[in-house]
């Protein structure tokens, strides 16, 4: 039988969600607790990667058993967990769902504290020392649904078979001292939403100007982009299926 697990975690202590050779993961965290509690080995399949100290607040993954899983079984394997990883559901999906393949968006969530603040060094950017203008940074999202080639904000040297992307939103907002950028796309490559969001913050120090995107993305050459914006500051927080 398939299982998906929605889960959340917060990424601080992880390099990324993926299985590394030598370095701890969500991932593997998890198989632990499962291949523990089911005394068989256990491999999950993630709705996609996040890199290194980035979170999520919601996130799934699949795994196969042959087992029947009661209903206590998410609270037993929250029990199994570090506390930065928690367990939100468990069920049953047809054999042949697929985690990562059968996702039909993915949404992330980037914060910037525009003070000072003691209590959110860990969840956001802090960048109080120059101003932002945020109406300058969401007219240069509006540019982002002009195309789907998102060359210049990709990591380079990696596996990709294709750099395309179809953009459903981006914008920012702001509460407070906080800004809040969400970006939502039917996929994302590497490094693609940091890279995103530290070139519009060069829009938005007036560095250059909400136009000059497309120029950025048509280049198609990452070092034509801005700085990729810290890791910590990022969450996925929803992935999209027709369950």
């Amino acid at each position: 039988m398939r299982y998906f697990i929605e889960f959340s975690y917060n990424g601080k202590n992880y390099f990324g969600y993926q299985i590394q050779p030598k370095d701890i993961s969500v991932q593997e965290e998890l198989e632990r607790a499962l291949s523990t509690i089911l005394q068989e080995k256990i491999k999950t399949t993630g709705a996609g990667r996040t890199d290194t100290g980035v979170h999520a607040k919601k996130m799934f993954a699949h795994f196969e058993t042959n087992q029947v899983l009661s209903d206590q079984f998410t609270h037993k394997l929250n029990s199994f967990l570090p506390a930065d990883i928690s367990i939100k559901r468990i069920f049953e999906v047809k054999d042949d769902f697929h985690a990562r393949f059968d996702a039909t968006f993915r949404t992330y969530e980037y914060y910037i504290s525009l003070e000072k603040n003691p209590f959110t060094q860990d969840s956001a950017w802090q960048h109080w020392r120059k101003p932002l203008d945020i109406n300058k940074m969401n007219e240069a999202c509006k540019i982002l649904f002009e195309y789907e080639d998102f060359t210049s904000f990709a990591k380079l040297h990696t596996d990709n078979k294709t750099n395309l992307c179809k953009m459903y939103k981006a914008e920012w907002e702001q509460k407070g001292t906080e800004l809040k950028f969400t970006v939502s796309a039917n996929r994302f490559l590497r490094n693609m939403v940091r890279a995103i969001v530290g070139t519009m913050v060069e829009v938005g120090s007036g560095k250059i100007q909400p136009e000059d995107i497309r120029q950025v993305i048509e280049n198609k050459n990452r070092n034509s982009a801005g700085t990729s914006a810290p890791a910590h500051a990022l969450f996925l927080v929803d992935v999209g299926y027709e369950f």
